[in-house]
């Protein structure tokens, strides 16, 4: 009876075992890579720069059969990034947004708000933006949900 009982709890673990590799290994395989690039400076150096990396990156997932999930979230004077009127980078957002349909831009509302009152008119942002209330809460918030945070 001891020698069926081991038998048993053997053939119970192997199947166990056999069912547990396939899941995991899917699981791997379906990981969604999640990353969130931050702009607060009006520098058209740096935001070519994380224009390119989010380029690169994305390629690089994307040859891998990888998906992933980018955002741009531009704040402070970074927001002119995607300011209609004043962008240096205009084309390339347009053409990067064009291009991945898994990149967003994202526009802090409270910097629109701030430049808003600023100048004395409306502030019309790229096509590409989509407000967030807050881009430092926004980047908070992403990190809490374990986005990979890139500041280049």
């Amino acid at each position: 009876m001891q020698v069926t009982n081991r038998i048993s709890l053997a053939a119970m673990i192997l199947l166990l075992g056999v069912l547990y590799i396939p899941l995991h290994a899917n699981a791997a395989e379906d990981k969604m890579h999640k990353i969130v690039f931050h702009v607060d400076d009006n520098d058209p150096q740096r935001m070519n720069l994380v224009l390119n990396n989010v380029s690169n990156v994305n390629k690089y997932y994307q040859d891998k059969g990888e998906p992933t999930q980018i955002e741009i979230v531009a704040y402070g004077p970074g927001l002119t990034m995607l300011v209609e009127a004043k962008s240096p980078v205009k084309d390339r957002v347009k053409s990067i947004a064009e291009s991945f349909d898994n990149v967003e831009f994202k526009a802090c509302a409270n910097t629109l708000k701030a430049m808003t009152k600023k100048a004395g008119k409306d502030i019309k942002l790229l096509p590409q933006a989509n407000m967030v209330d807050s881009g430092v809460i926004h980047l908070v918030e992403r990190q809490e949900e374990g986005w990979t945070y890139i500041r280049p």
